[in-house]
């Protein structure tokens, strides 16, 4: 073998020559075996107690979560970082800056969502975007590629990670005793920062910087400082939170926290364009992800969803030039779908579940408490035999004694109360190695808000300054 065909043997096989090997990205994408989500599973332990208790612990007294396992870090700094992220995001920069964060939406030039992350102003020039990588990969790519005078540093999630050690430790603390506990540990009253907000707290001597943020709707902070100190800032959480009822939560409780706070983690990014080619090339053909559910059409537009889709069109703002902003603007007084929670028919999913042990047909297991097996969940929603919608996540939620799924529905299934049907299970059945052999079946389900706590919808929301 020559030395070029050696070299050409070793590149990684991008995006786009996977997407022409099979020939369509939603082929791709259904056989992909990556697993669905990742919340530290190997390195954060599953379940410190049991994950019922745990799930409960943030509304009855206060969690402590490991968080610096299973995100990544993009880190971006230079004189161009701010005018970078307002080119690519649909937010408003104005007054964006060292100890700012915020919710980062970005889209394509025909206004469909490709990812979204939190943004954390570390410095004026500085930042760290955190979150799964459809929006990290966005940034960088246009980093690397536009004349922008910024430099970016990748810190993957820990499975990935090489053995070395996450660059910055991330914990969260939640719950009703959250305050209490903040006092205790800095010996002055919690600071008075609105959802979004971030503060500098002292814990251990050390110096920690603070995110005011909410799971579910309750009292925390997203906690985050150099690797090195965390252990110590852990133990020292732990400990000073043994009088107020902390529970330690396992990466298996926390990964359905979004049911409740109505965060969909996983829509399919926008990126398969023709228009999008170069970017295709440029990404590693791992990045595709997997796709599940009963959703199955062969064009991936119909996959795409838009920022007023999820929820986000509060966050879309017109006062600056970005990709997409065109597209968006079109669309800002469209009708558009609707996220809401849908709460399972519970025989239902009775059903679901003794089909394992009961004879005649055998539907998709439903793995308790998270039930996605893609990393992007598309299941078909119906209402009077027609598609009226896309569930992309779903699971129990301990606190309602329910199964839920996050789902984008047309404005006219949108209100709570309207019942609906959740097309669970895969024709044809993908060759993922977390698929067995099953056949499909309708799961009645009832329209209700996200997110589904009354507290979170009324409070947690509409405290942002985001």
């Amino acid at each position: 073998m020559d030395n070029v065909a050696a070299v050409e043997k070793k590149t990684p096989e991008s995006l786009q020559a996977a997407v022409d090997r099979v020939g369509n990205p939603v082929d791709l994408m259904r056989d992909q075996p990556r697993r669905a989500f990742s919340h530290g599973f190997g390195f954060v332990p599953g379940e410190f107690t049991n994950w019922r208790d745990e799930a409960l612990a943030w509304h009855t007294s206060c969690a402590l979560l490991d968080q610096s396992h299973h995100m990544v870090d993009l880190f971006v700094q230079g004189p161009d970082t701010v005018r970078l992220l307002e080119r690519l995001g649909v937010n408003s920069f104005a007054g964006f800056g060292k100890d700012k964060a915020k919710q980062f939406v970005t889209v394509n030039e025909q206004g469909h969502y490709i990812g979204d992350a939190v943004l954390f102003g570390l410095d004026d020039t500085s930042v760290d975007l955190v979150g799964r990588r459809t929006a990290l990969d966005w940034v960088e790519y246009h980093a690397q590629t536009g004349d922008w005078d910024v430099t970016v540093e990748r810190d993957p999630q820990s499975v990935e990670r090489g053995g070395r050690p996450p660059r910055l430790y991330r914990y969260e603390i939640q719950g009703p005793s959250a305050g209490p506990l903040v006092e205790k540990l800095t010996g002055a009253p919690v600071p008075d920062v609105k959802f979004f907000g971030m503060t500098t707290l002292s814990i251990a001597g050390r110096r920690v910087r603070a995110l005011r943020h909410g799971m579910a709707g309750q009292v925390g902070f997203e906690l985050f400082g150099p690797w090195e100190e965390g252990a110590e800032v852990y133990e020292t959480i732990r400990r000073a939170g043994e009088e107020f009822g902390l529970m330690q939560v396992g990466s298996v409780a926390y990964s359905t926290a979004n049911l409740e706070s109505g965060w969909i983690p996983g829509p399919m990014p926008a990126i398969y364009g023709d228009d999008l080619a170069a970017y295709r090339a440029w990404l590693p053909a791992g990045s595709a992800g997997s796709l599940g559910g009963s959703m199955n059409t062969r064009d991936v537009s119909d996959y795409y969803v838009t920022p007023y889709d999820l929820g986000y069109g509060r966050l879309v703002k017109f006062d600056h030039d970005f990709v997409g902003r065109d597209a968006l603007r079109a669309r800002a007084e469209q009708p558009h779908r609707h996220k809401v929670t849908l709460v399972w028919n519970p025989d239902d999913i009775a059903r679901v579940f003794s089909s394992l042990w009961t004879p005649g047909p055998t539907f998709k297991y439903f793995s308790i408490p998270k039930a996605r097996y893609g990393q992007f969940q598309m299941d078909t929603v119906l209402a009077g035999g027609r598609q009226v919608g896309i569930s992309m996540d779903c699971g129990y939620v301990v606190r309602d004694q329910a199964v839920v799924s996050l789902a984008v529905v047309d404005e006219a299934v949108a209100r709570p109360g309207t019942e609906v049907r959740v097309v669970w299970g895969e024709n044809p059945v993908s060759a993922k190695p977390s698929v067995e052999p099953h056949e499909q079946f309708e799961i009645r389900a009832t329209v209700e808000s996200a997110p589904l706590a009354r507290f979170a919808r009324t409070k947690y929301r509409t405290a942002s300054q985001v």
